[in-house]
C-alpha cells in the first residue's frame, strides 16, 4: 500500500475540493481508499500540494510527430503530411523507442498518466514493440490502438511506399498481428483503430469493429478531419464518413471518432444518439490549419467529449481544454459554450477519485503567477483559464511517484528529446 495525503482533492458525487485527503493506493494500482478531512499528512504519507485532480487522459497521440515539432513546412494538411512521411522514412524500432519514450516523457511532466498511441506504424518487425517499451520507460499506463491500415484511398488505390510501412495487407493479418501485440505485452490495454474510412474498405472496417467488440476493448478511427475526405466519400459511396461508419457497425460507446471538424448536422445526431466519444485535438488542428469542430454540438447531442495532443505541436492537456472552448468562440462569435468542469473532464476522461479507480493523480500548484487568486474551494475554472503544463508539480501513475516537483524520476526528459529528435533530423 502506497499513501498520498493531498492539501486539497477534487472529489466527486457533488464533493467538490475537499481539503486534507488521504489517498491510499493498493498493489493492483487503483485507489483502496480516499478520506477527506485529514489536518496533516500521516506517518509515512508522502504530500502533495496544490490542488490533486484526476491523472490527465490524452485520448490520441501520435507520438513519432514530436519529432516535427516547430519544423513542417507551411502549407496544408496534405504538405505537413509529406514531411511526416519522410520522417517515417528514417524511423527503426531503435529510434521509435527512443523518440516515444521521450515523448511520453514530455506528457508525463504535463499530467498525463493514460495515452491512448494510436499507432499505424508497424514495419519493420519490433515497431509496436518499441511503442510498448517506451510507455514502460516512461512510466505512463498505455493504451495501444493498434491501427488497421489498407488503401490509399477510396477507389482501393495502391499504398505508396512510406504507406506499406503502415499496412498488414488485408485485415485478417491485421488482426493476426494486433494479436500478437496484445500476447506479447500484458501490461498494456490492446485497443484496435481504423486509420479513416479513406484507408480501410467498409468490410474490413466492419471487421475490425467486431475484433474489437468481441474483446471489448477501445476502438478509434480519424473522422472527418479534412473536407476532402468529406467529398471523396460521398463521390465513392454517396454516404458522409459517419454515415458509412455507422453502416459498417463501427459507431458506439466503446468508439472514439477523432476530429470531426467537418462533421454534419445528421452526422452529429448519428454520432450522438450511437454515444460515440468525439476527441478534439485543438493545438494540432490549428497547426494543421484544419479547422475547428462542433464540440458543444457533440456534447450537447450526447457524445462524451474527450482531448488529445495528436501530432505533439503541443503538449498541454489543459490548454487542448481550453482551447475547445476559445476555438469555438472564434468560429460562433459566442462565449461560455462549455463548463470549466466539463472541458476538466474531457481532460481527465471522466475520471474520478474514488475507490476501485484508478489510482492516477495529478497536482497541480495554486501559487504560480498564471494561478494567483484562484478561488481555493472552487479552483476549476481557474485551471481551465489559465493552468499550464508547466504547473503540474507531481504526477502519480498505479500509485508510482512519477513526477516529483516537476521532476521526471526516472529521465531527463529534455536531454532525451533533444537527442531522439536529432537522431531522426
Amino acid at each position: 500500500m502506497t499513501r498520498y495525503w493531498a492539501a486539497r482533492a477534487l472529489l466527486p458525487d457533488g464533493v467538490g475540493v475537499a481539503s486534507g485527503v488521504v489517498l491510499d493506493c493498493g498493489e493492483d494500482g487503483r485507489l483502496a481508499a480516499v478520506r477527506p478531512g485529514v489536518d496533516r499528512a500521516p506517518p509515512g504519507a508522502t504530500p502533495l500540494s496544490g490542488i490533486v485532480v484526476p491523472g490527465l487522459v490524452d485520448a490520441h497521440s501520435h507520438a513519432f510527430h514530436r519529432a516535427l515539432r516547430g519544423r513542417a513546412p507551411g502549407g496544408d494538411f496534405w504538405a505537413w503530411r509529406s514531411e511526416m512521411y519522410a520522417l517515417v522514412d528514417r524511423l527503426d524500432p531503435d529510434r521509435l523507442v527512443a523518440l516515444a519514450a521521450a515523448a511520453f516523457g514530455e506528457l508525463v511532466l504535463a499530467g498525463v498518466t493514460t495515452v491512448h498511441e494510436f499507432h499505424y506504424l508497424h514495419h519493420p518487425a519490433g515497431m509496436d514493440d518499441a511503442v510498448c517499451e517506451a510507455a514502460r520507460r516512461a512510466g505512463v499506463r498505455l493504451v495501444l490502438l493498434d491501427t488497421c491500415y489498407l488503401r490509399a484511398g477510396f477507389a482501393g488505390e495502391e499504398l505508396d511506399p512510406v504507406q506499406r510501412r503502415f499496412s498488414d495487407g488485408d485485415v485478417e493479418r491485421w488482426a493476426a498481428r494486433a494479436e500478437k501485440v496484445a500476447a506479447a505485452n500484458p501490461d498494456v490495454t490492446a485497443g484496435a483503430a481504423a486509420h479513416s474510412v479513406r484507408a480501410v474498405d467498409p468490410a474490413s472496417l466492419g471487421a475490425v469493429a467486431a475484433w474489437a467488440r468481441a474483446r471489448h476493448v477501445p476502438l478509434h478511427l480519424h473522422l472527418s478531419e479534412q473536407p476532402a475526405e468529406n467529398a471523396a466519400c460521398l463521390a465513392a459511396t454517396g454516404r458522409t464518413p459517419t454515415r458509412l461508419a455507422q453502416e459498417c457497425g463501427v459507431l458506439g460507446p466503446a468508439t472514439t471518432a477523432v476530429h470531426c471538424t467537418y462533421v454534419t448536422a445528421d452526422d452529429v445526431a448519428l454520432l450522438g444518439r450511437s454515444r460515440t466519444a468525439a476527441c478534439l485535438c485543438p493545438t494540432t488542428e490549428r497547426d494543421l490549419a484544419d479547422g475547428v469542430g462542433p464540440a458543444a454540438a457533440l456534447a450537447a447531442a450526447g457524445c462524451p467529449l474527450r482531448l488529445g495532443s495528436d501530432s505533439h505541436a503541443v503538449v498541454d492537456l489543459f490548454e487542448e481544454a481550453r482551447a475547445v472552448e476559445m476555438d469555438e468562440r472564434l468560429a460562433t462569435g459566442r462565449r461560455g459554450l462549455h463548463p470549466p468542469e466539463a472541458l476538466l473532464a474531457a481532460a481527465t476522461a471522466g475520471a474520478a477519485l474514488r475507490p476501485g479507480a484508478p489510482a492516477d493523480l495529478c497536482a497541480v500548484g495554486l501559487d504560480g503567477v498564471r494561478l494567483a487568486g484562484a478561488d481555493p474551494g472552487r479552483p476549476v475554472p481557474m485551471l481551465v483559464a489559465a493552468a499550464t503544463a508547466a504547473d503540474v508539480t507531481d504526477v502519480v501513475v498505479a500509485g508510482r511517484h512519477v513526477v516529483r516537483g516537476g521532476v521526471h524520476v526516472a529521465m531527463d526528459v529534455a536531454a532525451e528529446l533533444r537527442a531522439a529528435v536529432a537522431a531522426v533530423r
